[in-house]
C-alpha cells in the first residue's frame, strides 16, 4: 500500500489476492487514498469534542444544521494539507499493477458512504478518472478490466464455483 490506512491492503496481501484470482477495489474515499496527518486528526478531534459529536452515533443522529456546521468545520482540515484527488486515486492504481498486474485492479467510488476526492466529488466527474489513466499511459482494454471488467471476471467465477458446490 502507498498509503498506511487500516482498510488498505499491503504488498503481501495483494500478492496473496493475486495467487487466489482475486481484485482489489481503489475506493476514491479521499482519507483512504491520503490519510489525514497528525495536524488534521488533532483538528478534527478537536472539532468533534467541541460540537459533541466524538462517537459515531452522535454523528449519524445530526441534525441537517448540525451536519452542515459540522461539514464546514471539517473542510478546516484541508488547509493544513489537501484532500486527495484523482491523482492520487490513479497513484494507488499504478501502485497495484506495477505489485501485481492489472488484471487484479479495480475502482470504487463510495459516493453514497462519503467518498470522493478532488476532481471526483460525484458521477459528473467520472470521466476524469479515466483521463488519468489514458494520460497515463493505460490502453483502452487495461482501463475497461479496471473500471469493471476484473470485478465481473471474479464474480462470473464465483458463480460458477457456486453452481459446482451445489451440484455436490
Amino acid at each position: 500500500a502507498i498509503a498506511d490506512s487500516p482498510r488498505n491492503l499491503d504488498d503481501e496481501q495483494l500478492r496473496a489476492l493475486k495467487a487466489n484470482g482475486g481484485v482489489v477495489q481503489i475506493v476514491a474515499l479521499d482519507v483512504y487514498v491520503k490519510p489525514l496527518n497528525d495536524a488534521q486528526k488533532a483538528l478534527q478531534d478537536k472539532i468533534r469534542k467541541e460540537m459533541k459529536l466524538e462517537t459515531s452515533a452522535q454523528r449519524d443522529a445530526m441534525s441537517a444544521d448540525a451536519e452542515a456546521e459540522y461539514d464546514r468545520r471539517m473542510a478546516e482540515r484541508w488547509k493544513i494539507s489537501p484532500r486527495a484527488s484523482v491523482s492520487d486515486v490513479v497513484d494507488h492504481i499504478d501502485h497495484v499493477v506495477k505489485t501485481i498486474g492489472v488484471d487484479h485492479v479495480g475502482i470504487a467510488s463510495d459516493f453514497d458512504g462519503g467518498g470522493g476526492v478532488t476532481g471526483w466529488e460525484n458521477a459528473g466527474e467520472t470521466l476524469n478518472v479515466t483521463r488519468e489513466l489514458v494520460r497515463r499511459g493505460y490502453s483502452e482494454a487495461d482501463i475497461a478490466k479496471i473500471w469493471g471488467g476484473n470485478l465481473l471476471r471474479v464474480l462470473d467465477a464465483v458463480e460458477k464455483e457456486a453452481a459446482r458446490l451445489a451440484r455436490g
